[in-house]
């Protein structure tokens, strides 16, 4: 009696399993990383991303072919990183958190993506022991403006 019963829940222990792996198939992504050939940081971001499920794809860029990409792209100068990504129709600029670049594709606001400007301490793919710069993550709109979609204290993973 009892392998009858499990036996006749299979279907919805089948079913239960499949809906809570839902979220993690939903949330990885196919990235394009573009950079300039040897920036460790870089590739520490890259390696962030992966380890969070996505697929990162780098190309390596001379410095100007990268920022030629990048203000042709609509991301202005004073927003500019080391490294840009392309991820479902969004630009990624910098060392913006994979729990960030997955908020903004689940909520698919209007906008061109999402900035960390400049290089700050603690950012995912710039770790340096326990020290952390508070910074933001800002929303690039198409107009050029921005908005905070994440803030970092020092003391935030």
């Amino acid at each position: 009696m009892m392998t009858s019963t499990w036996s006749s829940l299979r279907p919805v222990w089948v079913a239960v399993l499949a809906i809570t792996m839902l979220p993690v198939a939903a949330f990885s992504a196919s990235l394009e990383m573009l950079t300039t050939g040897g920036c460790a940081c870089c590739h520490a971001w890259a390696r962030h991303l992966r380890e969070a499920g996505h697929e990162v794809v780098v190309t390596d860029l001379a410095m100007g072919q990268l920022m030629k990409m990048k203000l042709d792209a609509g991301i202005p100068a004073v927003f500019t990183a080391c490294h840009t990504a392309r991820v479902d129709g969004y630009l990624i600029e910098g060392h913006v958190p994979e729990r960030d670049v997955r908020r903004l594709l689940d909520e698919r606001p209007d906008g061109l993506g999402l900035v960390v400007p400049g290089m700050p301490v603690g950012s995912p793919g710039m770790e340096s022991g326990n020290k952390r710069e508070p910074y933001a993550v800002l929303l690039l709109k198409t107009d050029g403006s921005t908005e905070v979609f994440a803030r970092y204290d020092a003391q935030s993973e």
